[in-house]
Order: structure tokens, then sequence, then C-alpha cells
């Protein structure tokens, strides 16, 4: 007996030992990683965006204002700002809309996709699609681009579901042409007449945009949940395999792959939209990291912990990169390092991204409310008692913010445009027609 439980000691001891082990294994492959400013780091890689994109009767064409998703405004605005008018979605707006034509584009999660005149808030024309809506339109000529989830219920799961794109006429909402894909919350990227996006079938599509003829796919190991982003003929997508891809842009073949650090626990999934610059990828991970990859090599050049999920996709300006974590508290890194710069604590989760609009980095959280603190210092500077995810965009005019489920048209106080309109006002709609 006594042998016995010496053998059941020794045993136990040596499992015991093992799992010691493996955790202290596991916690140093999951360390925070200090990167720095000599290695594959270019302070000059923030090219203008393309010509098409700034177009000017194109002030926000897509999700993150242009290609590489540094959610940065050329607009300046500052507050304090005055409401001019509401449009009411009656469900969850969760995207910001895109901007064209004097028209604001964007969908609600009944899926519905409306298009609204800038100036007054009037609706011009809606679409049912009747599915349900996780992204942002984007806008190419005369031609809405939008991804469609699965029909209600919209936390249905199992094998089967089907999602939808489209391209609609920017004018009338006539369908242009549409495609079946799988469940899509991946707001449309737009580049050189190529439309890309992915899918929870984990494909990544490209399309030609004009016509919608496939040019070519490819498949990752998980779902696809963000958006995509690109930059020198790169695409880039996180997927919910724990990795993030850069494929070529034109042929779809992978160039390279890298994935989420080693931890005790289910490694992070990247549901975050990756933003470029400086020569690396930004993107946050369900592990409560933010991760730095480099563009050219995909290695790990830093990461760092936040304590909560990181949904939402980092905003890229002034060498620091801007994104909230679910623990509620927001961050400005070091683009180079990923040093915390500062952190602001909010009033609950933040699960959007945010935009920086003249030095203004703006966020909002769970909790119903916008920030606007200083991009510079984190301190604040202005907040609107409505917000949930995504807060604003903007053109030459005005900003236009994203509440829980409505969307305000906001200007600078003391403007011409605001001096009569010192209340925010409901856009009276047009009568119903048929989509």
């Amino acid at each position: 007996m006594r042998k016995a439980l010496a053998a059941l000691a020794a045993v136990l001891l040596l499992v015991g030992g093992a799992i010691l082990a493996y955790a202290l294994v596991r916690e140093h492959q999951s360390r925070d990683v200090r990167g720095s400013s000599t290695v594959e780091f270019v302070e000059t890689d923030i090219p203008e965006p393309e010509p098409e994109v700034r177009a000017q009767d194109i002030p926000w064409p897509m999700f993150g204002y242009d290609e590489r998703r540094l959610h940065v405004s050329p607009y300046n605005h500052k507050p304090p700002y005055v409401g001019l008018w509401h449009f009411r979605a009656r469900t969850l707006l969760e995207f910001p809309p895109a901007i064209a034509h004097g028209r604001l584009y964007f969908a609600n999660s009944a899926g519905t996709l409306f298009a609204v005149s800038a100036r007054t808030g009037k609706r011009a024309w809606r679409y049912r699609a009747r599915r349900c809506v996780a992204a942002s339109p984007g806008v190419r000529g005369g031609t809405v681009y939008m991804t469609f989830l699965n029909r209600p219920p919209c936390n249905r799961k199992g094998k089967g579901l089907t999602g939808e794109l489209f391209a609609l006429a920017t004018g009338n909402g006539k369908v242009r042409w549409r495609k079946e894909i799988g469940p899509s919350e991946s707001s449309p990227l737009l580049w050189r007449g190529l439309l890309y996006v992915g899918d929870w079938r984990g494909i990544v599509y490209c399309y030609v945009a004009r016509t919608g003829e496939l040019k070519w796919t490819f498949r990752t190991k998980g779902q696809i949940k963000g958006a995509l982003a690109l930059a020198s003929n790169r695409l880039f997508v996180g997927s919910y395999d724990h990795r993030v891809y850069a494929l070529h842009a034109v042929t779809g073949k992978l160039i390279w792959r890298a994935q989420a650090q080693q931890r005790l626990g289910p490694r992070g999934r990247f549901y975050s939209t990756p933003a470029v610059a400086y020569g690396r990828v930004y993107i946050g991970g369900t592990d409560g990291k933010v991760y730095s990859f480099g563009a050219a090599t995909g290695k790990l050049r830093w990461s760092h912990a936040t304590g909560g999920f990181v949904y939402g996709s980092p905003a890229v300006y002034g060498k620091r990169i801007y994104v909230g974590s679910y623990n509620g508290r927001f961050y400005a890194f070091d683009a180079a390092t990923g040093d915390i710069k500062w952190q602001f604590k909010a009033n609950g989760p933040i699960s959007g991204s945010a935009t920086v609009i003249d030095g203004i980095v703006y966020f909002a959280t769970l909790k119903g409310k916008t920030y606007g603190l200083d991009a510079r210092t984190g301190k604040s500077v202005w907040e609107w008692p409505d917000g949930k995810y995504s807060p604003v965009v903007a053109d030459a005019e005005r900003i236009y913010l994203v509440g829980h489920a409505r969307l305000y048209a906001l200007r600078e106080r003391g403007s011409v445009e605001s001096a009569s309109r010192e209340r925010p006002k409901r856009a009276k709609k047009p009568p119903r027609k048929k989509s």
C-alpha cells in the first residue's frame, strides 16, 4: 500500500509539474511584445488616398474612409456642435454611413438600406433586403455596394445559412446585380474597379465592381467577420482561424499569414478590421490584444494586452494607434513600439471603431454615449448622449453621428448653417415607396 501511495504521489507530482511547466510556457508565449521604430517601421508610409476616393462628390466612400481603413477624416470640424436634424432608423444602427452625391447610405439591423439627404435628412429611397446587417456600404461612381447576413433571427447558427452582396443604383436604389455568398458582415472594399468582401464561410471574394464578375476567391479556415484593408497591392484580412492573411490584391495569391499569440486558454481570433500604415498592419483580437505585424513580412512587431475583447478597427493618426477595449478603456498606442501614450476610462464597454477628425478622436460605448477626446492628450473635450458602436463620419459641411437607432447631422456651433437650428429636428419622410 505504501509503495502504491508513493507511486501515485510521484505521478501526481509529475503531472502537476507538467501542468505548471505548460502554464509557464503559455504565459511566456502570451507576453506583451515591445516594438521598435527602426525595424519594419516606415514613418512616411501614409500616402494620399486613390484619386477616385478623393472625389468631392463621394466625400466618404467606405468604412474607415479609405482602402487602408485609417479612420481619419480629411475634413476639419471641431466641437462644440449643434444638431441640424436626425433620422429615425427604428432599429439598431451598428455601422456608419457612406457619403456620396449629397446623400448618406446606411442600413439598420432589420435589413433596410436607406438613402438620406445629407442636407435635410429626408429619405430619398430605401431597399428592404429583410436580412440581418452588420456592415457599412461602399460607394463608387453611381453604385452603392452592400453585404447582408442571413435572414432573421440574427443569432441563428448552423450550416446552410446564406448571405448576399448587392450592387444598387445610388439614384433610386434599383438593383444592378446581386450575388449569393455566405452570411457577411464585411464592409465592401473598393479599389481600382475591384470589389472585395469576406464571409462566414471563410472565403475572400474579388469581383469586378461594375459587372459582378467573380475574379478569384481565397479560403481561410475560419469565419471572416470584419472588413478587408489594402495597401501596396496587398490585401489584408483577419479570420476566426486565429490568423491574419496578406494576399496579392490582383491575383489572390497568398503572400504570408501570421497568427495570434499562444496563451493559456483559447487563442485570439480576429473580428477587427485591419488598418495599414507605416509599413505595419494593426488589428485587435478577441484575446484582448492589439497586434502590429509587418506589412511586408507578417512578422509580429508588437502586441499589447488591454484586458478586454478588441473588436474595433484601429484608427491611425499622428504615429499613434487609437482603439477601444471591452474593458471600457480607450487607448492611444505608439505606432512603432506599442507603448501606451495615454488611456481613458469610459462609462462602458467599447465595441466599435474610432474616428479621428481634426485632432479629435471620437468613439462610442455600449452604454449609449459618444466621446470626443484630444488625440494628443486623451483629455475629454466633448460628449453626446447617444451612440453605441462606430460613431462619426464627415463631409466638408458637417459631421454625422450614429446613435443607437438614430442618425444625427451636427454642425459647429456658430456656423451659418447652425445659427437657426439650435435643436435637432426629425426629418420628414416622403410617402412610402415599394422596394
